[in-house]
């Protein structure tokens, strides 16, 4: 049976492209893009990508054991399983990105940016998802899931946390019990449409869809995996449909939502948040966050938390979200 990661990282075709164990059928679609289905009738589609920053390296090495246990048959399959690394020419070479962000192009976004390697992967990440959903449904799979698997570039007062997309119907109960259930730390409501892929899954196909931020981003090899007891556990649960474990966190999950979006519009854009401020960190109302030419960014509420303040993006993108803890 073939490792995935190191598959995907070789470049190269695997000998076979499909193949079945006594459980489950596998399809090889495409490089970083494994398909797996139980011989018994399911009801769920669930999507699990990581690596769509190559250098978010825990996620991927959690995902690839996930794959090894179910190809190996030491773990059952109950659902429709799609498993995407996202950006593996930034894998290789362990960085964020090869020339742009990727996380920032879903919903056809890609078709704005010049043609490069990572335009074209946002469409094939986004064809196959429609493939998986669309198969999955023929299939009786009525459920639709999609958990993105990343890591912050900065450290976190909250270490691991979730954001969900913005969306016009309620969010699951169940996805929130999961995610409480994984041990997350926080949740965080966003109040604006996006270019993640958990936007797009959301928006486009209805899927439950959640970003999960685990820990910091390290090189292959580097990440304490004990930090990831929660989510390895509600992940097992989640594709053998077994009973979710008990909640491995000493707090409570707490729900933050977005109050602004710091956006860098303008060459003069300066952020005020320091360089070593973690992601949640708290500043009072008045605080002046960012500024450029014709506009101010502000502390509005009494408090307010800081999440990715990053002045370096590129021009029109987001800067940073300030949030407020409800």
């Amino acid at each position: 049976m073939f490792d995935f990661l190191a598959q995907t990282l070789s470049a190269e075709a695997p000998a076979a492209i499909t193949g079945q164990t006594p459980n489950l059928d596998w399809i090889w679609r495409e490089e970083g893009i494994l398909e797996l289905s139980p011989h018994q009738t399911c009801h769920s589609a669930v999507v699990i990508s990581a690596g769509i920053h190559g250098n978010e390296t825990a996620p991927i090495e959690l995902l690839n054991q996930l794959v090894s246990e179910l190809l190996s048959g030491h773990r059952p399959l109950h659902v429709r399983l799609l498993v995407l690394l996202g950006n593996p020419a930034s894998m290789r070479i362990n960085k964020r990105f090869v020339d742009a962000d990727m996380n920032r192009m879903f919903g056809g976004r890609h078709t704005r940016y010049c043609p490069t390697g990572e335009t074209r992967r946002a469409h094939e990440l986004e064809q196959a998802m429609a493939l998986f959903y669309r198969t999955s449904t023929a299939a009786g799979a009525t459920y639709r899931y999609h958990y993105d698997l990343h890591t912050a570039i900065r450290g976190s007062l909250h270490v691991r946390f979730g954001m969900l997309p913005l969306q016009d119907r309620p969010y699951s109960p169940d996805m929130l019990k999961w995610l409480d259930a994984a041990g997350l730390d926080a949740l965080v409501y966003h109040r604006s449409p996006g270019g993640t892929f958990t936007h797009f899954s959301s928006e486009v196909f209805g899927a439950d869809s959640c970003t999960l931020e685990l820990g910091k981003a390290l090189p292959f090899g580097s990440n304490d995996h004990q930090q990831f007891t929660g989510i390895r556990l509600a992940l097992q649960s989640l594709v053998s449909a077994t009973q979710l474990p008990s909640r491995h966190a000493d707090q409570p999950l707490e729900s933050y939502r977005v109050t602004q979006d710091i956006i860098r519009s303008k060459e003069d854009f300066q952020l005020h948040v320091p360089a070593a401020a973690l992601n949640f960190t708290p500043y009072p109302k008045g605080f002046l966050i960012a500024e450029e030419s014709g506009k101010v960014y502000q502390v509005e509420k009494n408090e307010e938390f800081v999440l990715f303040p990053n002045p370096s993006v590129a021009m029109g993108l987001r800067a940073g979200l300030m949030l407020e803890r409800f």
